[in-house]
């Protein structure tokens, strides 16, 4: 069988993927720690995460019969960013991953082109899995070798880095695995002290409730009103434990012309998001990941990094904001009004007050004309 690993190797490398390894389909020690992170409520309102506990522990629950798993990982780093992104805090801060294409829509196609392969060569059953797959992907890529989990949670490869994106192949037949990767964080508790929200609560322990990704990405309903402040300008995940990690200082740039950024997502002018109407959000984010978020949620993001900008320039474009339709959006308007003060966004936040329908908002109005606004 080794022949065969080796065949199926190189056709990883064939078909685009940076990185290819062999795991046995089992989770060993990772899949308890997976049920104490739930146990403990760290995933927050991510609830799929418990609904699919079963499968996600044990991989014969995807894959009847599952021995083995091809991992792949595909590098999505493209470089240094226009400093302008990173000192502007009228620019919205998107996360590198979703700086373009769709991973998923990437990856889908060379994925399921390696599954038809592993079933002709051995004649089993398959199954593919890309990030939203019931499966401990990073546990898998582990115990394939391909790198190790970090003290931030994520995968980490000496020669790619962190930015990287994982698929897997399931199979029903046995195939030699690789050896587990040795973790090589050493002493290094950069990513624990860098993260803004302290979400990093131990060594490859995540609390999902504070940290910006999911704050800005998976939850649905309003931001913590004592984290806002801390979110800065970003409207679309954070990457701060991943920029600060010394395996990223010299990784290999990604030669994927999918992952490289397109220009109106580099630096975006917050006022322009906060004004696009919701065909406009359609077509600017068409093929991009930001799209499952929906508008609401973008436009939630981007009211708190310009309440966050200290810049009370973009007052008459929150005030105009005052008037969404989405309930959601309005609410962290006036936190931005609020914690931007002065008489032109006391005034804007006054005139709403008579005409605004929606309880939830008006106590956000009501909370952020106090003098001082509570929780700024």
């Amino acid at each position: 069988m080794t022949s065969v690993v080796d065949q199926l190797k190189s056709r990883a490398l064939d078909l685009g993927f940076d990185a290819v390894g062999i795991a046995p389909a089992e989770y060993g020690e990772h899949a308890g720690h997976f049920r104490d992170w739930l146990a403990a409520g760290r995933h927050g309102e991510m609830g799929y995460l418990d609904r699919t506990a079963e499968e996600r522990t044990h991989p014969d629950r995807v894959l009847p019969g599952a021995k083995s798993v091809v991992c792949v990982a595909l590098a999505y780093c493209v470089g240094a960013f226009p400093r302008r992104r990173e000192r502007d805090p009228l620019v919205g801060r998107i996360s590198r991953y979703a700086l373009n294409e769709d991973y998923h829509d990437a990856m889908a196609a060379p994925l399921t082109e390696l599954a038809m392969y592993v079933r002709e060569l051995t004649g089993g059953n398959t199954k593919t899995c890309i990030d939203t797959g019931p499966v401990l992907e990073k546990a898998l890529a582990e115990r394939a070798g391909i790198g190790w989990i970090g003290r931030n949670t994520c995968l980490v490869a000496r020669r790619l880095g962190t930015w990287l994106f994982l698929g897997e192949v399931l199979t029903d037949v046995e195939l030699p695995a690789d050896q587990p990767h040795a973790n090589y964080c050493s002493t290094c508790q950069a990513c624990l002290k860098a993260c803004p929200t302290g979400a990093l609560v131990a060594t490859n322990e995540l609390d999902a409730r504070r940290c910006l990704s999911y704050l800005t990405i998976e939850l649905k309903g309003a931001l913590p009103r004592e984290l806002r402040p801390l979110v800065g300008n970003r409207v679309y995940g954070c990457d701060t434990c991943q920029d600060c990690c010394p395996w990223n200082l010299t990784p290999n740039r990604s030669g994927h012309a999918a992952f490289h950024p397109r220009q109106e997502l580099l630096t975006p002018e917050l006022t322009e998001l906060l004004a696009l109407s919701p065909e406009e959000f359609r077509q600017r984010f068409r093929g991009s990941p930001i799209l499952r978020i929906k508008r609401k949620r973008l436009l939630r993001n981007v009211a708190v990094a310009l309440g966050n900008s200290g810049d009370r320039g973009v007052v008459p474009a929150l005030a105009a904001a005052l008037t969404d339709d989405e309930p959601l959006v309005r609410k962290h308007v006036a936190w931005a009004l609020g914690r931007l003060g002065g008489e032109e966004a006391t005034g804007a936040l006054r005139g709403r007050m008579a005409a605004e329908p929606d309880p939830d908002v008006r106590e956000e109005l009501a909370l952020a004309m106090q003098d001082p606004p509570t929780d700024r």
